[in-house]
């Protein structure tokens, strides 16, 4: 069946395509001023001292773990409820993940959940906790953002400090979502030690593909500099390498095209914000069907528009907007600890994070970007009528 109304679509207007082309007419490709103009956008959003421009989300949440010394050994608190990328990495540098439930309404790792375990069974052994089942040092919280609803910064602030740990926020899914603090509202992820974002066409900016890491300690920016740029350190010589390092640059064109981007992040608020409150409108007729919602103290810029429906027909309604020619997801089915690449590493966690399990088997992805119109989605609204209010 064609698909007639996708699941996302990039906004990509004039702006940006004479940025684009206007880096073709200079030298730099790579490395350039585009990219230091990128970095200075986040800066000013964040209101973080540092940024650096990466090759993608998954590359800075590689970096952040480098950077922080976290490796074999160590294990590193988050979600099984993500895109797979953030469990990955930690894998990658050889630490492991521990794994917590979510909370049932933001669907972001549980901070009571977590504050519980650390408070009631991790053990402190010298300076470092452990946790008593693997004998691994925890060194750090790594949470996700899902969805684009930010976790509450405060909270997992106050409690990483308690405990003498590091935290990561993955923010990949909430570029433009903000969290309400004492001082008034901060961009998602600006409390965390390291925070990163990233831009992948779905997303709510996009630079096709690139991420970017923020955080306030200069030690750790350049040290994160360095990495991204095969063990570089700044002001080095050419071919001196001072760490082992990656390629993990964004190119030119990728940075010209995000700082475009940046310059109508306000304006593509608005325009997801209608489509988010229509589609908020229509679905009220169908009680069967649980809308996201955000916190009070959240403003949220959504990512992805995800509904739960029933467990039992959440495959005939996916089926009928196929047939209908509408694209739609099961963000995020099966969750990490399910995914077959990490099932028989993971086994342990089959079953215990019941919130988790139930929640994956309820979710549906609906079409959402900043030009999709009413009529389309009344279409897809429709099929859900049909399919859940016959």
């Amino acid at each position: 069946m064609e698909i007639r109304i996708p699941l996302s679509r990039p906004d990509i207007s004039e702006l940006e395509r004479r940025a684009v082309d206007e880096v073709l007419r200079t030298p730099f490709l790579s490395m350039g001023p585009r990219t230091r103009a990128f970095e200075d956008a986040f800066r000013k959003w964040t209101g973080r001292p540092h940024a650096l421009a990466v090759s993608s989300g998954t590359a800075g949440l590689h970096l952040a773990l480098l950077t922080l010394e976290i490796g074999p050994g160590d294990a590193v608190i988050t979600t099984p409820f993500s895109f797979v990328a953030s469990t990955n990495v930690i894998l990658h540098v050889g630490a492991e993940p521990l794994f917590f439930d979510i909370d049932p309404e933001s669907l972001n790792l549980d901070v009571e959940a977590v504050e519980s375990y650390l408070s009631s069974y991790a053990r402190r052994e010298g300076d470092h906790l452990v946790d008593p089942a693997t004998g691994l040092r925890i060194r750090a919280i790594l949470t996700v953002d899902v969805f684009g609803h930010p976790v509450p910064a405060e909270r997992w602030r106050e409690l990483a400090d308690r405990w003498g740990l590091y935290w990561i926020s993955d923010s990949c899914e909430a570029v433009g979502s903000r969290v309400r603090v004492n001082s008034g509202w901060e961009a998602a992820g600006a409390k965390a030690d390291i925070a990163v974002y990233a831009f992948y066409p779905n997303k709510q900016i996009t630079t096709g593909e690139g991420g970017m890491v923020v955080t306030d300690r200069e030690d750790w920016a350049r040290t994160l500099r360095a990495l991204h740029n095969q063990g570089r350190l700044r002001g080095g010589r050419w071919l001196m390498h001072d760490l082992l390092g990656y390629n993990y640059r964004m190119d030119e064109l990728s940075a010209a095209l995000g700082e475009a981007q940046m310059r109508r992040l306000e304006e593509m608020r608005q325009r997801r914000r209608a489509v988010f409150q229509r589609y908020d409108q229509a679905l009220q007729q169908l009680p069967s069907i649980q809308r996201p919602r955000a916190a009070s103290w959240a403003d949220v810029h959504w990512f992805v528009y995800v509904v739960r429906v029933p467990a039992a027909l959440r495959n005939e309604v996916m089926d009928a907007l196929q047939r209908a020619g509408i694209e739609s997801r099961p963000y995020f089915d099966p969750p990490i600890h399910l995914q077959p690449v990490h099932r028989e590493r993971f086994a342990r966690y089959a079953g215990q994070l019941p919130i988790t399990e139930r929640v994956s088997q309820e979710v549906v992805a609906l079409p959402f970007y900043n030009h999709l119109t009413g009529d389309m989605q009344e279409e897809v609204v429709a099929v859900l009528r049909e399919v859940l209010n016959p």
